[in-house]
């Protein structure tokens, strides 16, 4: 297998599993053709996906999906209308998620129906702007409904990276 068929048949896995875990057609948006991918040197899978210098995702050897990167979240919001990851919290509480602070659920505003427990999410203020990425300790419709408790384990706020 030449180099170009193993780059071709790589992208063509991680789109799939991104628009198997985040949303219809998020694969090709979020993974355009001149990304980076990085194999572990120790078993050859691939470990993280890179464009121009930037993280946008890891592919977790545990269960085979992506951890975001607040690159790829910002990706997937301007490119991905069908993303179905969205977690969008209260204005008054967006500089606490953008530091890295967990998301209670009282401070949830909407969150995709379609989003489970332990699923990947990106978490925005009111305007659409990305905050953080993490995990979903809640469904989507059980953040809507509850009123105590954290909805998501933020993982990396925007202002950590910056």
């Amino acid at each position: 297998m030449n180099g170009a068929t193993d780059l071709n048949n790589a992208l063509r896995r991680i789109r799939s599993v991104a628009d198997y875990q985040l949303g219809k057609d998020v694969g090709t948006r979020l993974f355009p053709e001149d990304v980076e991918i990085i194999r572990s040197k120790r078993t050859g899978r691939i470990r993280f996906v890179y464009l121009n210098g930037e993280r946008l995702a890891t592919l977790r050897p545990t269960d085979g999906l992506f951890s975001l990167g607040i690159a790829g979240a910002k990706r997937i919001i301007e490119n991905a209308s069908s993303a179905r990851c969205l977690v969008t919290v209260r204005d008054d509480v967006s500089k606490f998620a953008g530091e890295g602070g967990d998301v209670f659920a009282k401070h949830v505003v909407e969150a995709d129906s379609d989003i489970r427990a332990r699923d990947e999410v990106i978490v925005v203020d009111e305007e659409g702007e990305v905050l953080a990425v993490g995990r979903a300790v809640l469904s989507g419709d059980e953040m809507k409904a509850f009123m105590r408790g954290v909805a998501v384990k933020v993982r990396r706020g925007c202002v950590e990276e910056s």
